[in-house]
């Protein structure tokens, strides 16, 4: 059975896909190499990490204020996400919500980056504020 999640929705559109899960979140400077779309903030769980095509869970932005232009920059070079769930929002993570206009769930209910594992198939209804595990991975 598949597994809800409840939030609000920040953008509109429905998306699936597979997720990747920053519970760290990332910096936008110095953390997301914006040529090939991978974490390259060494300190973080997810270092190595490709983020295009993926459904990115994060608690919220980290860093300055720039962190939206750098996951822009990225999306431009051909590695965007495909969707959002932000747990906390705030004006770095609106700033890139609407400059790349993907589908969007924030301020979930239960903390997403617990819940959601790397791999889960998902799909992140903004419309409706929902985020559905459709498949854990592995399973």
């Amino acid at each position: 059975m598949a597994e809800i999640i409840k939030g609000r929705g920040a953008y509109e559109g429905v998306m699936e896909g597979e997720a990747l899960v920053l519970p760290e979140s990332v910096q936008g400077w110095a953390g997301l190499d914006e040529k090939t779309g991978k974490i390259i903030e060494e300190a973080n769980s997810k270092c190595g990490a490709y983020v295009g095509g993926k459904i990115i869970i994060l608690p919220g932005a980290k860093g300055s204020n720039g962190w939206a232009s750098h996951w822009n920059s990225a999306a431009e070079a051909g590695h965007k996400p495909l969707a959002w769930v932000i747990e906390r929002l705030d004006s770095r993570c609106a700033a890139y919500i609407v400059e790349l206009g993907i589908p969007t769930v924030v301020e979930t209910e239960t903390e997403a980056c617990k819940v959601i594992r790397d791999g889960d198939l998902v799909r992140v209804d903004g419309d409706k504020g929902l985020v559905t595990i459709l498949k854990r991975a592995g399973e």
